[in-house]
């Protein structure tokens, strides 16, 4: 069966406050770092989160490896209470992130070295084009 499940952190990297959610869908885990100006509350978040979840560019799946066991009631809120005292982010949504940021800096890098050789070419053909002219006594 297919099982999701998420997670969303707030957390505090000088000079802005940082959210990340985790998603984890068939054991592989991806991830979405989103940046807030000043530290949000809790309407903005979940307000921000049913306006742009799909527009979201979550980072490629990670595959991740999570045993269920149940667990006593009263364990399971007091490590709920923990983990919001907790502002770390997993090991495995930053691997995920950090993927993603190498995909996107060598699909701008290509962009880049595209743009470069269209504008050399265009001079080229400038400089051509000047020297027929030229050429013609115009």
């Amino acid at each position: 069966m297919d099982r999701l499940s998420g997670s969303f952190k707030v957390f505090f990297e000088p000079p802005f406050w940082v959210g990340v959610i985790e998603e984890i869908s068939n054991g592989k885990l991806s991830a979405c770092k989103i940046t807030f100006g000043s530290e949000p509350n809790d309407s903005e978040i979940f307000e921000f989160i049913q306006k742009n979840y799909y527009r979201l560019n979550f980072s490629p799946s990670v595959a991740v490896v999570k045993k269920e066991k149940s667990q006593n009631p009263k364990r399971i809120q007091r490590e709920i209470s923990k983990s919001r005292n907790n502002f770390s982010v997993s090991t495995k949504s930053q691997e995920a992130l950090k993927i993603q940021h190498e995909q996107i800096k060598c699909e701008r890098k290509k962009l880049n070295k595209d743009r470069k050789k269209e504008k050399e070419e265009y001079i080229f053909q400038l400089k051509q084009q000047k020297k027929k002219a030229k050429k013609k006594g115009r």
